[in-house]
């Protein structure tokens, strides 16, 4: 039984998805089938039930994934505490993100903490709130970086700091004149939204209906930039963070929504202690400029 037929079992049970979980692991799809067929053998028991439609556990793999995921978190304390002993800063760090957050936020300052700790490995997962979450819970994700509050046991959290909200318009619509907008501006405006499940697209929904009304849908899709290059394209406008808004994007032009903003922070296990180097990741995220 090898560690990484533990680490692709345990992402299989988390996404019941086994495209989804070799994504994650960065592996092939087949290699990831392959390692769990041997695993199955090696036990004699089937840990999934496999169809067309989803992948759940068999009886057998819920008792199993207890067992595996202590396997797999005492494995990390070990290493993490003969790297104490050591006193160096070494070790993986696994930092979840979400995809209105990720390009714009991380990459200089990933930068600049791999060069002050090059014994440090950093691999990012972009996903959403929900899966980032379960990510964590599952121990297969260190620390995520999101949009705050999560309501959810077993999870500590650290706000860094509030980001506005703007509103992504054409160039040459009507609204684009003025200096500043509010929401009852967009009561009869289209939307382009990211897809169900992104905490963007859930935040402009509430903050609408706060206002009053629900907005018309025309677009979703899972990247930021096509929401902001269909809103160029004309069809509708959207709310974006103001991070979105520092590359260029032809035929855009944003304007402020006072008082809307969303809260962006990290959050990680309550249970167990960060490791050094998870730690060193969150205090350089939270006063990197």
């Amino acid at each position: 039984m090898e560690t990484h037929q533990l680490r692709y079992f345990l992402a299989v049970a988390r996404t019941r998805n086994f495209s989804r979980a070799a994504e994650q692991c960065r592996v092939a799809q087949p290699s990831l089938s392959q390692q769990i067929r041997k695993l199955e053998g090696e036990l004699g028991e089937r840990l999934f039930e496999r169809s067309t439609r989803e992948v759940s556990l068999t009886p057998a793999g819920e008792l199993f994934r207890e067992h595996a995921a202590r396997v797999m978190e005492e494995m990390e304390e070990a290493r993490e505490r003969v790297r104490e002993v050591s006193g160096l800063l070494r070790g993986r760090v696994v930092l979840g993100a979400l995809p209105t957050v990720a390009p714009y936020f991380l990459p200089a300052r990933l930068r600049a903490f791999t060069k002050r700790h090059p014994g440090i490995e950093v691999v990012v997962h972009e996903d959403t709130t929900a899966q980032l979450v379960e990510g964590v819970l599952a121990k297969e994700v260190d620390v995520a970086l999101l949009s705050l509050p999560v309501e959810r046991a077993g999870l500590a959290a650290e706000e860094f700091f509030d980001e506005p909200l703007l509103v992504a318009l054409p160039r040459r619509h009507p609204l684009a004149t003025k200096a500043r907008l509010a929401l009852d501006d967009l009561e009869n405006e289209a939307f382009i939204l990211m897809k169900e499940g992104h905490c963007l697209a859930g935040q402009a929904l509430q903050f609408c209906r706060l206002n009053g009304f629900a907005p018309r849908v025309s677009f979703r899709s899972a990247q930021i930039e096509t929401v902001l290059s269909f809103v160029a394209s004309g069809w509708g406008v959207s709310i974006v963070p103001q991070m979105s808004a520092v590359r260029g994007v032809p035929g855009l032009v944003f304007r402020p929504l006072p008082g809307v903003t969303r809260s962006i922070g990290v959050v990680y296990r309550s249970g167990r202690p960060l490791s050094g180097a998870a730690r060193a990741l969150v205090a350089h995220l939270r006063t990197a400029e």
